[in-house]
């Protein structure tokens, strides 16, 4: 018995040694897997913590126009500008020990186990704030055990690498509140029409309950139950030593007044400014869609919101609500290229097709001043004179003939000056200078000024019959405004990461592409179109304008068949109008063609009403003003009836002085009549007339 009772202790301790090396073995091999977890998520390091949240727009003033709209509304704010009572109240509820632990709670883990097991189903849960984060980011919401290993999987990783700080931000501002509100930011304003930095306890208790069950605890659903939430979110505030039993108390008696609506909804303001903006991020920018849709970006634009409210008013006030005509404008600062308004279009919802950007169209007569600066290089002045006179162009060494005409057919029948031909847009005078310079000059002149559009090597592209766009019309006409800089159309200032760092910061450099000199006479040249003095045989162009306008304005307007323009600037302000039909149908209402002209003068007069009158100011040197008769561009003396004050590049000035305005005696018969020549311009080509 004894033998049998010796065997049976050896044979127990046998098994009890094998148990135990079994059992070491298997804790080795479990603290193997689980170094070689840690390992691997070492390796893998930092999980990305980038969740995907609204990208703003915001005007020159910081007022928001504007965000990407997902139906989802995710504002990120930093941890320090969340209330208190909000974090003590959300750690309270969803995770008293998250500062002590590494990421798992291994009581709550334990007992949720033990309730699934009884249950035969999940049932319960237990994951810490790390492991909620990590399957905000990550993971689907189903109750599954793979993606609880998963999600395990991310908290490590998370744990590793983040301090407990920033996991805690990064959670408040990912959880869902109900009502498309993403993160405490936006669950804030929509709930209480505030920022999270400015909540109150009986606030912050309320909030924190929504999370469990949006459709059921929030108090816009049921008030009830989001009471009895809120109230045992206070008392686990009051059992973790967050607050005492009194104030407690008195948040649960504190009434609450909700809002129930996002702040920010479909932003109107500018859609077709917004449009270009979201295409400068991607093309100029190189940012992909997703990250201009949900990084969170903040972008600081350009548009000056006044302006802008006054472009949108002028365009469906003057334009009668029956008509077919479809506009675009763009209103720039010439000093930086700033677009401060842009409408590219009657209808944003029935047409988002931006015509202020993509359209091209014929800019007729405005792309005269670009012609004739370049003939200002070549020996013209603001008093060359030319015949205007029905013409016949005999070009291709005679193979071809062209006849441009004047608008309603009519001609000087005689010499007027480049000044007068540009006020009363004469076309026979700017054919006839194309021709002389030849006709790549003009080509040239178009991309010196920002024109990227190809352009028809004929010679009617002097009267504008190769397509441009509003917004390049508009860049080229800021060059002369500002004496010669080049300057690009901006519409973005600065760009914002989710987290505040700047990763685009406009930051052009000063770059002269004109001769100040020669610019600042074609400005001064252009305020001729708003000056009854150089009518002649035909009224100036801004002559319907003249009565509604309240300050020096410099522009040209343009028109062809098909297309109605009129560009023109104050040293503050550049301002591009075209109007048209989109399938290119002939204007034919006479209250049609004048759309363009009124827009921009009512345009241009609400836009700087009450900003200071800033008059074009003439470089330091280079330029020279004299008295002039506009009719004949010679030196006008005191005594003659009609003078006007003339800028001219210095050296170019004329010297003969105009004695029309004399009495002249009879000739003798003696006296020899001096021969008459033909014009310079005829002397250097023979044209047919």
């Amino acid at each position: 018995m004894e033998v049998m009772t010796n065997h049976g202790f050896r044979k127990t301790i046998k098994y009890l040694r094998a148990f135990i090396i079994i059992s070491l073995i298997g804790l080795g091999c479990m603290l193997v897997v689980f170094l070689g977890i840690l390992g691997y998520a070492k390796i893998l390091g930092a999980p990305p913590l980038a969740v995907p949240q609204s990208t703003l727009f915001f005007a020159n003033d910081g007022t928001l126009i504007g965000e990407s709209n997902s139906g989802q509304k995710r504002y990120w704010v930093p941890l320090e500008e969340i209330s208190p009572n909000l974090i003590n109240a959300t750690v309270s509820i969803e995770d008293k020990n998250y500062y002590e632990h590494n990421g798992f709670d291994y009581k709550r883990i334990i007992g949720a186990l033990v309730a699934d097991i009884k249950a035969g189903a999940k049932v319960q849960g237990a994951s810490t704030i790390t492991q909620q984060y990590a399957r905000n980011l990550f993971l689907e919401h189903d109750k599954t055990w793979s993606r609880k290993l998963h999600e395990a999987f991310y908290a490590i990783r998370i744990e590793m690498n983040y301090s407990k700080e920033e996991i805690l931000e990064g959670y408040l501002n990912t959880i869902y509140y109900g009502s498309g509100a993403y993160g405490v930011q936006a669950a804030s304003q929509f709930y209480f029409g505030k920022n999270a930095s400015e909540l109150s306890l009986a606030e912050s208790s309320m909030l924190a309950g929504v999370p469990k069950g949006p459709s059921y605890y929030s108090p816009l659903e049921s008030l009830d139950n989001a009471k009895r939430r809120q109230s045992i979110i206070l008392n686990t505030m009051v059992e973790n030593g967050y607050i005492k039993k009194e104030t407690a108390q008195k948040a649960k008696e504190t009434a609450l007044t909700f809002t129930g609506e996002h702040p920010h909804k479909r932003v109107e303001a500018a859609p077709y400014f917004q449009d270009a903006v979201k295409n400068a991020l991607q093309n100029q920018l190189n940012l992909d869609e997703k990250t201009i849709q949900l990084g969170g970006l903040k972008v600081y634009t350009t548009l000056d919101l006044k302006q802008q409210e006054a472009a949108e008013k002028q365009i469906q006030q003057t334009i009668a609500s029956g008509s077919e005509i479809q506009v675009g404008l763009v209103a720039m600062d010439p000093k930086n290229g700033h677009v401060r308004a842009m409408v590219g279009g009657r209808n944003y919802d029935e047409s988002p097709f931006n015509r202020a950007v993509q359209a091209v169209r014929q800019p007729g007569s405005t792309i005269k001043p670009i012609l004739y600066y370049a003939a200002l290089s070549q020996g013209f002045t603001p008093s060359s004179t030319m015949r205007s006179e029905k013409t016949t162009f005999k070009i291709d060494e005679g193979r071809t003939e062209y006849s441009p005409h004047n608008f309603n057919n009519k001609y000087a029948d005689g010499e007027i000056t480049l000044a007068q031909a540009l006020a009363v847009s004469d076309n026979i005078y700017a054919v006839k200078t194309h021709l002389f310079m030849g006709i790549e000059t003009l080509i040239k002149n178009a991309k010196k000024f920002g024109i990227s559009t190809e352009m028809d090597k004929v010679p009617s592209l002097a009267l504008g019959t190769s397509g441009v766009r509003v917004i390049d019309m508009a860049n080229a006409y800021s060059i002369f405004a500002n004496g010669g800089k080049k300057v690009n159309p901006t519409l973005i200032t600065k760009v914002e990461d989710y987290n505040g760092n700047v990763i685009f910061e406009s930051n052009p450099e000063a770059e002269r592409v004109l001769d100040p000199a020669k610019a600042f006479v074609m400005t001064h040249m252009m305020t001729g179109m708003f000056d009854k003095k150089l009518n002649g045989y035909a009224k100036v162009t801004g002559n319907s304008l003249i009565d509604d306008i309240t300050r020096t304005y410099a522009g040209k307007s343009g028109s062809t068949e098909t297309d109605s323009w009129m560009i023109g600037y104050t040293p503050q302000l550049v301002t591009a109008v075209w109007a048209g039909h989109d399938v290119g149908i002939p204007i034919t209402l006479t209250a049609e063609k004048s759309y363009a002209k009124n827009i921009w003068a009512n345009f241009m007069e609400e836009s700087l009403k009450g900003k200071p009158v800033k008059a074009f100011s003439p470089p330091k040197e280079g330029v020279v003003g004299v008295y002039v008769n506009p009719e004949n561009g010679k030196l006008a003396s005191k005594d003659c009836p009609v003078r006007r004050f003339t800028y001219f590049v210095a050296g170019t000035q004329p010297t003969e002085y105009c004695t029309d305005h004399l009495e002249h005696k009879e000739e003798k018969p003696s006296e020899k009549k001096e021969e008459k020549k033909d014009p310079w311009y005829k002397r250097i080509f023979n044209w047919g007339a």
